[in-house]
This record gives C-alpha cells, sequence and structure tokens, in this order.
C-alpha cells in the first residue's frame, strides 16, 4: 500500500495504482476522454492533467503511477490552465453543430467545454472536415466529431476481441475508420457507442428519433440469453426509444450485447398483435377478451373431458417470465396436464439432470478459474457477454479450451482445441476423458465404454491443461445439450469434471430456462412426436422454436385445439385456434432467473400495446374461469414469491438423473451442423429489423463447408444448393474451412431452413 495526497487528502492505494485511479476512490473527479476503467491506458486525450509536486510539468493522471509520498493537486491553477489549454486544442476542428447532434445533452465534450472551454475560440482558419464511415447497420457515423480519444479501437481489439477499427494518420490528418471494405461485424459491436465521449458514434436505429432529455429511464433485464444483462429501457411517449446498459459487475459489467441492444425495435413491429383473435369457420376475427378466454376454458376442459388431460401439452419459451411459466404449470397441474416443457429445442428425450441444471458457479467464480473447458458451443453467439468475460480471464492467465464441432475463433488464446463432426461429439469428448483418467491415475466409470479411444494430440493437450490446474470449470453448451445424442455427452462430460476435479456447468438458452426448471417444466419428451389433440402455446412460435419444425407443425395443425399466446403474428395463423396478444418483457413486469441462479425481476416500462395484456394475468383469469383453487393474485410479485417459496439452491444439480451408458459410434457420409443462429433464437430478434441487416444474420442464410467437401457435392461458392432433409431448402454456398470434411453447416430456425427435418437423410445438390 501507497501513501499519496490529493488536494490535500491523505489516502492509501494500492501498489500500481494511477493518480486516477486514487482520485476516484475519493471521489475527486479528473476531466478525462480516452480513460476508461475497462480498456488500456493510452493517454492520448491529455484532458487529465494534473499537478504534482516535484514534477517539471502537469501529468496525466490516467498514466502516472502513484509514488509513496506523492502529492497531486488536480484543481490548481497549473492543472486548470493545462486542462483548459488541452480543451481549446480539442474545439480547434470540432463542428460547432450540438443542437442537431443526437449526442446532445449527454456528451462529455459538451459538459466538460462549460467547466473549461471559453466563449469564443481564437482559431479562425477554416476547420477540418471527415467523411463519414459506413460501419454497418447498427453504427452511425458523423466522423467531424471524433475527438481521437481511441475508445472505440481499443474496445474493438481488447474487449471484442478483434480490431476492426484502426486510427490511420497523423495530427490532423487521423482518422477513425474501418479495414477498407468492412464493416463493424462483432455481436458486441454497440458498446462502442456507449464509449464513445462525442458525437463521432451513435445509435444507427434511435437516430433523430428523440433527443435525450425527452426519454425516460427505467430499469429492465434482458429477455434473450443465460446471461440476464441488466438494462436501462429509455422510453417516450409510451414507446421504447432505445436501450442502454445498466451497471453490473457481477452480471454484464457496463456491457451488452447487440441483441440486448437493439431487439426493442420488434416491440414496436407492425407485426404486434392488439386484439384477441378467434378463428371462425377458417376466417380470423377479432374478439374481447372475455369471450376469447372463454371460449379457451371451454375448448380446453371439453378436449379434457373426450380425450383426457394426457392429450393436452402446455409448452412455453424459456425467455417466459417465471412468473408466466408458474401460473401456466398451475393451470395445467389444476386440469391435469403433466405435458409441460420450456426446452423446446431438446432433441435427447433421455438427457436428465438430477436437479435444475445451471453454470454451476457464479459468473464471476467462472472468470476465476484457472481453466475452463467447453464442449459443443458456438460460444461468441450463445452467450457474448459471457465469451467477453472469458476473453478477459484469458489475458489474466484462465487456459480455454474447447471440444466443438467447428473451428470457430474465439478471437482469444487457446490451451486446446478439438475440432469433431457434429455426430462425433461424445467421441471428442471420450478422448479427452481417457486422457484425463490416464493422467490422474484413476478408472473411468463402468457405464462409459474407453477401451477403443483413441487420444489424439488435441485431446492430450486438453487434458493436460485440466490435470495441471487448480480451479477447473467444465461447460456444456447448446450444441451439446440439444443435441441428437445429449445424455451421453452429459455423461462423459460429468465423468471428466469429477476425475479432473471440475465444476460441471450448462449454458442454458433463453432468459428463464433456470427458472422453468425450477417450477417443474420437464423436457418434450413426446410433445410432438407423439401429437396432442390440445395445445397451449407460450411465446413459442413451434416453427422456429422447436427442434424439429415440420414434426411440431404436423402435430399442432392436426390438433383440435391450439391456444396461442403471443405478443406477434406469425404462422400460427396456419393452425391456432385462437390466439391471445399478451406482453413482451417490455410490457409486462416479471423475473428471470439467470444461469447462475441470480432471480432479477423487472417492473414493466411502457404500458401494453393496445388489447394486449400480460400472460401472467391471462392465465390467473384463466384459472378462475376454470374454477381452479389458489389463483387468486393481486400483482406478479404475489406469484414470484409462491414460485420461489421453496428457494432455489437446494434444487441445482447438473448430475445426471440416471447412469447413461456411452459406447463410441463410428460416423461417416454427409452430416449437418445445425446451430440457431445468434440473430433467429427468439421471437423478439428475429423481428428486429437492424439485426437482421447485420452480417452475421446475413451469414445464417447460408450452407457452409470446407473445399474439400463443396469439391465432392460439385459446388464453389458463390452456388445456388438444393439440400434435401424431409423438406428442401435453396441456399447460398459459402466456403468456410473451419469445418472437418463431410460436415455441412445449415442453420436451424431460419426462415428458408426451417421445413428441414433434422432426424431425417441429409442430401445436397447444386440447384
Amino acid at each position: 500500500m501507497l501513501e499519496v495526497e490529493i488536494d490535500g487528502n491523505k489516502l492509501t492505494v494500492p501498489g500500481g495504482s494511477t493518480v486516477m485511479d486514487a482520485a476516484t476512490s475519493i471521489g475527486v473527479f479528473i476531466p478525462h476522454f480516452c480513460y476508461h476503467k475497462k480498456l488500456s491506458i493510452a493517454a492520448n486525450c491529455r484532458m487529465c492533467l494534473v499537478q504534482v509536486e516535484k514534477a517539471p510539468k502537469p501529468l496525466p493522471a490516467c498514466a502516472t503511477p502513484v509514488t509513496d509520498g506523492m502529492k497531486v493537486w488536480t484543481h490548481s491553477d497549473a492543472a486548470v490552465k493545462a486542462q483548459k489549454g488541452v480543451m481549446e486544442f480539442l474545439l480547434i476542428n470540432h463542428p460547432l453543430d450540438c443542437p442537431i447532434c443526437d449526442q446532445g445533452g449527454e456528451c462529455q465534450l459538451q459538459d466538460l467545454a462549460v467547466g473549461y472551454g471559453q466563449s469564443g475560440s481564437r482559431y479562425e482558419e477554416e476547420k477540418r472536415s471527415v467523411v463519414n464511415k459506413n460501419l454497418g447497420p447498427l453504427i452511425s457515423t458523423d466522423m467531424t466529431r471524433c475527438i481521437h480519444c481511441t475508445r472505440c479501437v481499443r474496445f474493438t481489439e481488447e474487449v471484442a476481441g478483434f480490431q476492426e477499427l484502426g486510427m490511420p494518420g497523423r495530427g490532423e490528418h487521423s482518422e477513425i475508420m474501418s479495414f477498407i471494405g468492412k464493416t463493424v461485424n462483432s455481436e458486441i459491436s454497440g458498446n462502442v457507442i456507449d464509449l464513445c465521449p462525442v458525437g463521432a458514434l451513435t445509435s444507427k436505429p434511435f437516430r433523430f428519433s428523440a433527443r435525450t432529455w425527452e426519454l425516460s429511464r427505467r430499469k429492465s433485464v434482458s429477455p434473450h440469453d443465460g446471461l440476464g444483462s441488466n438494462l436501462i429501457v429509455q422510453v417516450k411517449d409510451h414507446q421504447v426509444k432505445r436501450v442502454l446498459p445498466l451497471e453490473n459487475e457481477a452480471v454484464n459489467e457496463c456491457w451488452l450485447s447487440d441483441r440486448d441492444r437493439y431487439s426493442y425495435e420488434a416491440l414496436n413491429s407492425g407485426e404486434r398483435l392488439q386484439k384477441p383473435l378467434i378463428k371462425q369457420g377458417g376466417a380470423w376475427q377479432e374478439v374481447d377478451w372475455t369471450v376469447a378466454l372463454e371460449y379457451v376454458a371451454n375448448g380446453l376442459k371439453s378436449v379434457i373431458e373426450e380425450h383426457g388431460a394426457d392429450n393436452v401439452a402446455a409448452l412455453a419459451s424459456p425467455s417466459s417470465t417465471l412468473e408466466e411459466l408458474f401460473l401456466l404449470k398451475k393451470l395445467a397441474a389444476g386440469l391435469g396436464v403433466k405435458n409441460t416443457a420450456a426446452n423446446l429445442r431438446q432433441q435427447d428425450a433421455s438427457f436428465a439432470t438430477a436437479g435444475v441444471q445451471w453454470l454451476g458457479q457464479s459468473i464471476v467464480e467462472l472468470a476465476e478459474n484457472d481453466a475452463v473447458l467447453v464442449i459443443g458451443s458456438t460460444l461468441r453467439k450463445e452467450q457474448p457477454l459471457l465469451a467477453q468475460r472469458l476473453r478477459q480471464s484469458v489475458k489474466k492467465g484462465l487456459k480455454l479450451a474447447v471440444v466443438n464441432p467447428h473451428n470457430d475463433d474465439l478471437l482469444t488464446t487457446l490451451h486446446g482445441s478439438l475440432v469433431t463432426r457434429p455426430d462425433q461429439l461424445v467421441e471428442g469428448a471420450l478422448e479427452v476423458l481417457k486422457a484425463v483418467a490416464e493422467q490422474k491415475g484413476a478408472s473411468v466409470p463402468a457405464h462409459i465404454d474407453v477401451a477403443g479411444v483413441t487420444v489424439s494430440e488435441q485431446a492430450l493437450a486438453i487434458a493436460t491443461t485440466l490435470v495441471a490446474s487448480e480451479k477447473v470449470g467444465v461447460l456444456l453448451g447448446n450444441l451439446a445439450v440439444e443435441g441428437v445424442r445429449a445424455a451421453e455427452l452429459h455423461a462423459v462430460a460429468t465423468a471428466i469434471a469429477e476425475i479432473s476435479g471440475a465444476k460441471l456447468g450448462v449454458l442454458t438458452s433463453g432468459a428463464n430456462a433456470v427458472g422453468a426448471q425450477l417450477i417443474g417444466f420437464n423436457a418434450t419428451a413426446g410433445a410432438f412426436a407423439k401429437p396432442k389433440k390440445a395445445y397451449v402455446l407460450l411465446n413459442a412460435e413451434v416453427d422456429f422454436d422447436t427442434a424439429n419444425a415440420p414434426q411440431a407443425l404436423a402435430a399442432v395443425e392436426q390438433a383440435e385445439m391450439v391456444v396461442v399466446l403471443s405478443p406477434f403474428q406469425s404462422c400460427a395463423y396456419d393452425y391456432a385456434d385462437v390466439i391471445l396478444p399478451v406482453s413482451p418483457f417490455a410490457e409486462t413486469s416479471g423475473t428471470f432467473i439467470n444461469l447462475e441462479s441470480r432471480p432479477q425481476s423487472f417492473n414493466g416500462v411502457v404500458r401494453p400495446l393496445g388489447e394486449t395484456r400480460p400472460a401472467w394475468k391471462v392465465f390467473r383469469v384463466l384459472g378462475n374461469l376454470l374454477g381452479l383453487a389458489g389463483f387468486e393474485f393481486a400483482s406478479s410479485e404475489e406469484v414470484r414469491d409462491e414460485a420461489l417459496a421453496n428457494g432455489i439452491e437446494g434444487k441445482l444439480n447438473n448430475a445426471p438423473a440416471a447412469a447413461v451408458n456411452v459406447k463410441p459410434v463410428a460416423a461417416s457420409g454427409l452430416t449437418r451442423l445445425a446451430e440457431v443462429p445468434l440473430y433467429q433464437i427468439d421471437a423478439l430478434v428475429r423481428r428486429a429489423p437492424s439485426l437482421q441487416a447485420t452480417v452475421d444474420a446475413q451469414s445464417a442464410a447460408t450452407l457452409r463447408a470446407n473445399a474439400t467437401t463443396l469439391a465432392t457435392l460439385g459446388l464453389v461458392a458463390g452456388d445456388q444448393a438444393k439440400v434435401v432433409q424431409g423438406g428442401e431448402a435453396v441456399l447460398t454456398v459459402a466456403q468456410d474451412d473451419a469445418l472437418l470434411d463431410q460436415v455441412v453447416r445449415i442453420a436451424a430456425a431460419h426462415p428458408l431452413t426451417r421445413g428441414l427435418d433434422g432426424a431425417a437423410a441429409l442430401q445436397v445438390v447444386k440447384a
């Protein structure tokens, strides 16, 4: 610890602290632009110049390390003169366009110019202007306003992991720009907007739609992935206009993924439903809520009386709130319905854990591990901010290893990477298990056969990393737990964790998958494979949110009664009997339990659109209409308290529910890697125009394979290929050398591919 005096205040700080760190610790503000606590020190704006005893000239507070006995003055005449001099230089070329700048009212330059600027400028020469750059559909540019703080450049390199922006030139010829012909395509690119201290980088979808002082600011939680990012939702005239990060160091730090930031566009979509609809004589008619709910209640009672409760299924999206899921489960239980599911993409009915699946540790603890093994995950797309946090941990010494059916760049250093075919993930994990067991001198569980497994160099490297590390985490991603051999892969991962002393975690999909399991939503076993007579669907679109869309569509189309609760119009028009417009997350209060089992409650930020109603209220009224007990709730908080009455911690357990026999299987022939794309994960992102215009979204509509596989199929990049797998799809071909031979990458849950049956034989020919 070092002693330092700042503006007459004596304090002690850890060795290695800067003057900026010391000042911040006691609440002393030093003006700055280029400094940011999550980025490296650049010291190029010079706004933070301070006076230091015995120093011949002012020093930058952000880059000056504290020494024992140092005396610093942040607001002395010398310091203020230096700061005012810097401000004068910054304003020499800055345009005087604050009234039309989207950053006006929340601009750091504007704020500091009030304190450190002058009423007039001594600079009479012509100001420079800079041509704007195309950074993609999410980020708007006015580069003449740029003050070259380089925050955006450092963010793309250090946090996002890949330098997509740079600053060529010197002096007044310096410009921030992307690489020639490129846009900024990171899944967390929107954070450069928050980082920009001026109006050079702003939100393209938000541009010119409101002034910052017109917006109300309300807290919420992201509904897209298991992280549960904290949000500030900005509202004007009962419409969501913008979403910003709410800092929470334990969850999302100060960042947001792009889907958290821009999916709000769907809330104002023209596809929003506003009144209940009932199909009569093949035509849809708007009705009031009383008629619609009585129709639903009578229809469900009729089906149960005629066919029994086993012929009814209640299915939901894992992004539904805890309160909605709890009352749907309670309603189903009251009717005797046992078929309830919230993970509709799970293909392996035998995959089951002894308790609720979760991360196995807190997000902060995961980042503090010595080594982490990720199995079967498109990590940057499944959990963008968790991938970012692990990337930062790797810089501090964490050893990251992966076993994946692809070789996607995680934009960080890997201490082991084993690439397999999609149908050989289990065999890849078996290699690691055998190597770990041999190095630890332990025996493999009897129900897992590793006798014929040959350990590759890659698997050996991963095993060595795990065995040599003290704190280890093993994570199963979405490709693992939603695959056809999920139970086998889970058994192998459990054995790896037990032998290496690691904590096993599951990267759940959806904002509330942990909450859904907590209140008893089971897997989809038989929900569509054996069609039911009636379905209740909450926030779930069977053509996108299920493992086998053709099978699911066939099941709901032949059902006698299909009740859809959704904020949006969808293909439900083709198969539903009644559609009830329910509120998305922004229009209802509720709770999400994230993948580390943290309950996060939030309130609605705008009033429901039209006659839309929160789903928990709809289920409450349905319970009353059906004469069921225990539906007298006055608020969502009462529902939450009952749902969580028995606690969470004792119910978390990633261990297998029963021993699963695992035996290596040889593979041959063409196989498909079918992951859910980043911007097809739920109904909101699917309807956000800006997200659908990104490179990520556009590339999801392609068939990708390596050069050898394309040559075998008689295809080259740019061709049109016809894919036959149950149904048919025509896709543009792209070359992807991150895949193994005989592997084609064709996205699931996409408008062009939803007709494909993942369980059917795969055939690819030139269209």
